[in-house]
């Protein structure tokens, strides 16, 4: 007898609007002040136009986001549901350990601690907010978003992908600004990193799904430009 699938449940409205709010530009955590080496990548003429930030963001959403920054916030939101202090300590110190560059680190220091105080905010009364807070040396940003989306009562799948989506829209905004290139062109290359997006989120899933010996940050170009970012003369952004 062939089985049937049920149909999937519709995103709650609540859940939705608070995902929306999480992957917004305007939350409160810096991610605009951030190119993560793109900057560096159009100094040393790497990224130039439409086409070559395209491939750029492609490449770095799967070598970096698949393998690294999404099943990490995977297996965090997995954690963030049991209150597993000690695995969201062993996510938060794996995180810290494989930003390559000193900016790396920062990024990701900074915007866990914002995304921390606005979590103090509208949440305080739910116990893992002092949890993420006492996470050390500092709570880094997978591991707050990863909270942030599992208090929203959204799905994992839904939750990786407002992740991804906040990213790209904050990639393109900083190849708008510096390359420069169009409103036009930003949007083609949104729509062309949206269309990537499910693909990417179902193989971070995968790969989180496998264990942490299949999770890997591994894009060595990437560091190499983020550390020449560090001495860039000339900068917009803080990485």
């Amino acid at each position: 007898m062939p089985r049937v699938r049920r149909a999937a449940q519709p995103l709650p409205a609540s859940a939705l609007l608070q995902l929306m709010w999480l992957a917004s530009p305007a939350l409160p955590v810096g991610g605009f002040s951030y190119s993560e080496g793109l900057e560096a990548a159009i100094d040393a003429g790497l990224v130039s136009d439409e086409a070559s930030t395209g491939l750029w963001l492609g490449d770095q959403l799967g070598l970096s986001l698949q393998r690294s920054e999404l099943p990490l916030l995977a297996s965090a939101f997995k954690a963030w549901q049991r209150s597993d202090s000690q695995r969201l300590a062993e996510l938060n110190a794996w995180t810290l350990q494989t930003r390559e560059t000193r900016e790396m680190r920062q990024q990701t220091e900074q915007m866990g601690r914002s995304l921390t105080d606005w979590l103090r905010q509208r949440r305080p009364d739910d116990d893992r907010v002092p949890l993420l807070a006492a996470l050390r040396p500092a709570p880094t940003w997978p591991l707050a978003f990863a909270l942030a989306a599992a208090l929203s009562g959204a799905p994992l799948r839904e939750a990786l992908l407002a992740f991804g989506f906040g990213w790209a829209e904050n990639m393109v905004q900083a190849a708008i600004k510096s390359v420069p290139l169009g409103q036009s062109a930003g949007q083609r290359l949104l729509g062309s990193l949206a269309n990537a997006l499910p693909a990417a989120v179902d193989g971070a899933i995968a790969t989180a799904a496998a264990g942490d010996g299949a999770r890997q940050n591994l894009a060595p170009m990437l560091a190499i430009v983020s550390a020449r970012h560090e001495a860039q003369y000339s900068r917009l952004f803080r990485s």
